[in-house]
């Protein structure tokens, strides 16, 4: 008889609920995937993360080019005098220095083999003599030490049958040093120093216009050509494959075109201006920092060379948005434009009611990749102009501050700057960046 409750109705049996967590098989399986997957986590870690620590490091260091070296007794051997007869006498001479300027070496020391052959006579009071070693104990050495240890040996016959050039055995140097990279001294000196230059602030306000124009002209190219050819007509593939050259060509192949193109005295683009009357006198694109533009009587400073590299980065790198947002519209469905061709929308209106609304979501994913790749730029920028000319940016900072001043510190904090704003940047797009349905 079925079970009844105290009112006399019939019970009703709880419905099973799905288990909580995970069961027995489920976290063995889970460990084995970790543990199978494990150095590959590690690889990845590896590389990204590594080389970004050791930046972040140098940043908080006074790193100059010449640390990369560390301090070391640098040792010049060498025989002074003639050795033609047995009994003659001559000078063995060690030149010793510390290849640091501002480092010293502690307990320093070396040892040599003096040949067989050469009997010394006078030995310097820092240094003793085993069978045919010699030890030298020389203590700590200052930065930028330089000495001198002679002493003088007699030749015999043995050694003038068969002589033994001293450079055969190298002295085995010994000694201690603080290296820079190492130690746990750490300063904000190369922040400061970058944050209070102004050409710092410059520089960084010429890297934001320079990505944001550049970026963003990339993207209306790419999205004019993609809706150019995603209309049917005769030799389609073909232009499609031309529109891909810039992108595919060598770098410095179409940089030193477009610079040949653009000289100021045998380009072509200056030719054709100036003989059209459209200017009186060539211009320089990638020498001439600004000129004046006067518009309804307001004059303002038009960068030029600026410009020009940002027009040559929207020339390169269309060709990627092209490809993306091509694809994109391939996929959208026909059915909507015919039935908005029937009620009367305009080409114009059905690109900004019906396929704008759903590419914006890859135009999305292209303007992030390209903000990042073009605000990390430097081999465009390097190339066309050297950073001269109003057009350094921060990526060109770097180099010129660990390269061309020698000071690693501060071309790594500038480095870690860039790191900073392009992760604000991307936490700040993640949240607030406009997705499509697709």
């Amino acid at each position: 008889m079925a079970d009844m409750t105290d009112s006399g109705s019939p019970a009703t049996e709880p419905s099973p609920k799905p288990p909580k967590g995970f069961g027995r098989m489920a976290r063995r399986e889970m460990r084995f995937a970790y543990t199978m997957l494990a150095p590959t986590f590690a690889i990845v870690l590896a590389v990204v993360l590594l080389p970004l620590i050791a930046n972040f490091w140098i940043s908080f260091k006074p790193v100059q080019l010449s640390d990369l070296r560390p301090p070391q007794l640098n040792i010049n051997e060498r025989l002074r005098g003639d050795l033609e007869n047995p009994g003659d006498e001559a000078e063995i001479e060690y030149r010793l220095r510390n290849t640091s300027q501002k480092a010293s070496i502690y307990n320093a020391g070396f040892v040599d083999i003096i040949p067989e052959g050469l009997q010394v006579s006078g030995l310097d009071e820092r240094c003793t003599l085993e069978g045919r070693q010699l030890s030298c104990t020389l203590g700590d050495l200052p930065e930028k030490f330089r000495d001198r240890i002679r002493m003088q040996v007699i030749a015999d016959t043995a050694y003038l049958t068969s002589p033994v050039e001293l450079r055969d055995s190298e002295p085995q140097t010994s000694g201690r040093a603080d290296n820079i990279l190492t130690n746990f001294d750490f300063t904000l000196e190369n922040f400061a120093r970058i944050f209070s230059s102004p050409d710092f602030w410059k520089v960084l306000r010429v890297t934001f216009y320079y990505t944001v124009f550049g970026t963003a002209s990339a993207l209306v190219l790419g999205l004019f050509a993609a809706q150019l050819l995603n209309q049917s007509f005769k030799g389609r593939s073909v232009l499609r494959g031309l529109f891909l050259f810039p992108y595919v060509a060598p770098v410095i192949a179409v940089a030193f075109t477009w610079i040949i193109l653009l000289d100021p005295y045998s380009g072509t683009l200056n030719a054709l201006l100036v003989r059209s009357g459209m200017i009186g006198a060539p211009i320089d694109f990638f020498g001439q920092r600004d000129v004046d533009i006067s518009i309804f009587g307001l004059t303002f400073q038009f960068p030029v060379a600026l410009t020009t590299v940002i027009a040559f980065e929207a020339w390169r790198y269309f060709p990627l948005s092209f490809l993306f947002i091509l694809a994109r519209m391939q996929a959208l469905s026909t059915d909507v434009y015919e039935a908005a061709e029937i009620d009367g929308a305009t080409p114009l209106q059905q690109f900004w009611y019906i396929s704008l609304p759903q590419l914006v979501g890859i135009l999305a994913v292209l303007f992030l990749l390209r903000f990042i790749w073009t605000f990390n730029k430097f081999d465009d920028i390097f190339l066309l102009t050297g950073g001269a000319a109003g057009t350094r940016t921060l990526t060109v900072d770097v180099y010129e501050q660990a390269f061309a001043v020698s000071n690693l510190g501060a071309g790594a904090a500038v480095a870690v700057v860039v790191f900073a704003v392009l992760l604000f940047f991307s936490l700040v797009f993640f949240k607030f960046s406009p997705q499509d349905d697709g």
